[in-house]
This record gives C-alpha cells, sequence and structure tokens, in this order.
C-alpha cells in the first residue's frame, strides 16, 4: 500500500467514487495536485479497466473495491478508508476543476465545517446542468432552505469537502445520488458551520451519466421530508459507521 505523501496544513483525502471511468482518469487524476495527502478511489465494479489506469496515471492512489452499490455508497466506502483531516468529495468523469480545491480547504481552514460548492453563486456556473435538472434543483432547494432555515444556493452538487472529524455526527448512510443532498441537511440540522463556496461545473469528458433527473430528484424530495417529518434522525440510518446500510 503507498504510503501517503507528507504536507503542510491539513491533510487532504481526495475521495473518487468511480465506475467505469478508465477514458476520464487520466485527466482527471493528471489535474490533481500533486502534494495532496492522498487520493483514494473507490471502484464500483469496472469493467472498463478502470481500476488499472488509475494505478498507472498515480503509483500511489489507493483503489477500494466497493462491496456495495450506488455513489453514496462509493463514498462511505472512500470515507471509511481515507486517512486525511480533510476529505474532498471529487468526481471521476471529469467534471470537477481540481484547481478549486484549495478554495475548499481555505473555507474550512477558515472555520467551516463544511465547505459546500455551489454552481448559482457568483463565480460559480456549469457547463453540464440541463433545464430541467436546474429547476428540479431549484425547487428542492427552495423546500429545504424553507423546511430547515438555511440559505443555501445549491443542494445537489457533489463538490464538497468536511473535516474528517465531523462525518461520525451526521450518522451518513444512503446509497444513491441523494447523498450530497442528505449531508447538506445533515449539516444544517447539526448546526455545523456551513460555507459555500463558488464552483463551475464542466462537461463529463467521456461516457454517460447514471443520474436522472425524475428518479433522483424523486429520491432527494423523499429525504427532505423524511428528514423533516419522519421519526427523529439522530440515530443512523441503517448500519453504525459509513458502511453500506
Amino acid at each position: 500500500m503507498a504510503e501517503p505523501r507528507p504536507v503542510t496544513g491539513p491533510r487532504v483525502s481526495i475521495v473518487i467514487p468511480a465506475r467505469d471511468e478508465a477514458a476520464n482518469l487520466p485527466a482527471v487524476l493528471g489535474s490533481i495536485p500533486e502534494d495532496i495527502f492522498e487520493i483514494v478511489l473507490v471502484d464500483g465494479a469496472s469493467t472498463d479497466g478502470t481500476p488499472e489506469v488509475a494505478r498507472a496515471c498515480r503509483p500511489e492512489i489507493r483503489v477500494i473495491e466497493q462491496i456495495g452499490q450506488g455513489k453514496g455508497d462509493a463514498l462511505l466506502t472512500g470515507f471509511a478508508a481515507a486517512r486525511g483531516d480533510v476529505i474532498v468529495m471529487f468526481d471521476g468523469d471529469g467534471s470537477a476543476k481540481a484547481d478549486e480545491i484549495p478554495r475548499f480547504v481555505k473555507a474550512l481552514e477558515e472555520g467551516a465545517d463544511l465547505a459546500k460548492g455551489s454552481r448559482f453563486m457568483q463565480g460559480g456556473g456549469s457547463a453540464d446542468i440541463t433545464p430541467i435538472r436546474r429547476l428540479g434543483n431549484m425547487f428542492l432547494r427552495g423546500a429545504v432552505n424553507r423546511l430547515f432555515k438555511t440559505r443555501y444556493t445549491d443542494l445537489c452538487y457533489g463538490y464538497n469537502a468536511i473535516w474528517a472529524s465531523c462525518l461520525p455526527d451526521l450518522h451518513l448512510a444512503c446509497t444513491g445520488f441523494e447523498f450530497e443532498s442528505l449531508l447538506n441537511i445533515r449539516a444544517a440540522r447539526a448546526g455545523l458551520e456551513v460555507r459555500e463556496v463558488p464552483s463551475y461545473e464542466e462537461l463529463r469528458l467521456h461516457g454517460t451519466s447514471n443520474l436522472n433527473a425524475v428518479r433522483d430528484g424523486l429520491r432527494i424530495l423523499r429525504v427532505i421530508l423524511r428528514e423533516r417529518f419522519g421519526e427523529s434522525e439522530a440515530a443512523p440510518v441503517g448500519t453504525p459507521g459509513y458502511g453500506a446500510p
């Protein structure tokens, strides 16, 4: 197993959930600075050689096999394996800009517990979001802001950074694309200091996304309603820890 790189400041673990992203990894991994503490790639049963390409691009990378299914499950698997002080959630499709990583880390160093990317604040943007996804995000974000008294400008975005020490209090345990929304809701409920940072979402480099706007939007809506009107969620949902429910 590769040893993490010596760094100054907080140790940053980049967690990348990936399934059949071999074509994208040379550009994605090549963009991540060499002085990052560690990169953890969680492979979701890829059939295109994703783990081999990852190791060829970055020999020091830690590749973890995902036992369960879904993006949320992959992220939880990566969180459990990460050894850094800060965990950055980073997509493997080329949509996340690595040069924004210092922006997220700086927000944490300045006092935030969670630095959440926003495509809809000044300085952010997206080359990828469709009109229906934009509308859905607006509706779901408005529901969260009203029900949980937050002032988020973005809700369904996967580029986030958090102090690893904050994760146990959030009891995150869901498997799908609704993971990021649950993270934002649980952070607000736990009284964490959340700071939005502007982020620009690029187009996926190769391949097609598994995101389904209607299906995943409904899953997010169910999470919102459960968190607000369901039974108390102070206890973990599913199994304890960061593993798959």
